[in-house]
């Protein structure tokens, strides 16, 4: 089992307070440092800040969203990070919703699958670095049809450091993370249960192949009182569920409901958007913000640990900038 942990706020101008989490984070041996993009700070500049103050520790995305950046635009950003770091680059890449891609990007939402996967093709070709690249499809084409007609295929003049970059997708639903095991490296899943995910994800799993790797994000609270620790956990997931999407579309209230919460998940929903948010947090199930966390005592987070030990997840991306917590959880598991 690999660890990884995510930069979290940046905290004060310099970025000194992200520089001494990786560098914690790498002599502890963790795996790789990830950074969020939603509509904040980019997801690279970080990265790029930290890679050049650190020497082993992978960097992540998690997640850039696709609809920010054409397929070019992100494969220089990739090759210049990834040559840049010496090859530590893992891309983790995601469609978002369309709250942000329509109403920050200004980019069109629908067929998310057919975007990911021609994206992915582009990507992947100019990576390579074979030949110049061309493209028809629905969703991108190279070079662009109707403009000046003075387009044409290039290549990317940047040698990048290694062939191959890996990529992993962020993604909650089945034909989704089915399209990750097919055309990426890895999955980066939240509000994952070790308990549950073989019922959701199991046609996703069976065609994913064995160096296929599963990146969760879970949330990790020490807290002799369980309870005081399990309200962090559906703080987020009340938000989530009840506010990150539109009445009927919510991603991650569809995937809440999947997991056998439907009826949580509909009232979450219904109390936070009537504006009753402390209500909406308070009706979260105890049982699921104790599936997808590892909350409470120290002893009590070592037996559950078993689960995700047992489950396919390959990396536990802790849920915390707690230096107490990121040596606890480098001694349990590395």
């Amino acid at each position: 089992m690999k660890l990884g942990l995510g930069i979290g706020p940046l905290g004060a101008p310099g970025g000194e307070r992200m520089v001494e989490l990786a560098k914690e984070g790498e002599n502890l041996g963790y795996d790789t440092i990830w950074c969020p993009e939603i509509y904040g700070a980019d997801c690279f500049t970080p990265l790029a800040w930290v890679g050049a103050h650190t020497s082993k520790i992978n960097l992540g995305t998690s997640i850039m969203q696709i609809s920010a950046r054409t397929p070019a635009s992100a494969a220089m950003h990739a090759v210049a990070l990834d040559y840049l770091s010496n090859g530590r680059l893992i891309l983790g890449i995601g469609v978002s919703g369309p709250q942000v891609v329509e109403g920050w990007y200004g980019q069109p939402y629908p067929k998310p699958l057919a975007r990911t996967r021609e994206w992915m093709q582009i990507f992947r070709k100019i990576v390579d670095r074979k030949e110049p690249v061309a493209h028809e499809g629905k969703q991108y084409q190279l070079p662009l049809k109707g403009g000046t007609g003075l387009g044409k295929p290039l290549k990317l003049i940047q040698h990048p450091v290694r062939e191959h970059i890996p990529v992993y997708l962020g993604a909650e639903g089945p034909k989704n993370v089915a399209l990750s095991a097919e055309i990426c490296d890895g999955w980066i899943p939240m509000f994952l249960s070790p308990y549950r995910m073989m019922d959701v994800y199991q046609d996703a799993m069976a065609i994913r192949t064995p160096d296929f790797e599963i990146a969760a994000a879970v949330p990790v609270i020490i807290d002799d009182n369980l309870d005081n620790a399990l309200a962090q956990i559906k703080q987020q997931v009340g938000f989530y569920v009840g506010g990150m999407g539109a009445k009927d579309f919510n991603v991650h209230k569809d995937h809440i409901s999947r997991f056998g919460f439907a009826e949580a998940a509909d009232k979450i929903q219904d109390l936070f958007l009537s504006g009753q948010r402390d209500q909406a947090i308070a009706a979260v199930p105890d049982e699921l913000a104790d599936e997808i966390s590892l909350c409470g005592p120290k002893e009590r987070i070592k037996e559950r640990l078993q689960a995700w030990k047992d489950s396919p997840v390959t990396m536990i991306n802790v849920g915390s900038s707690d230096p107490e917590t990121l040596r606890f959880m480098a001694e349990e598991l590395l």
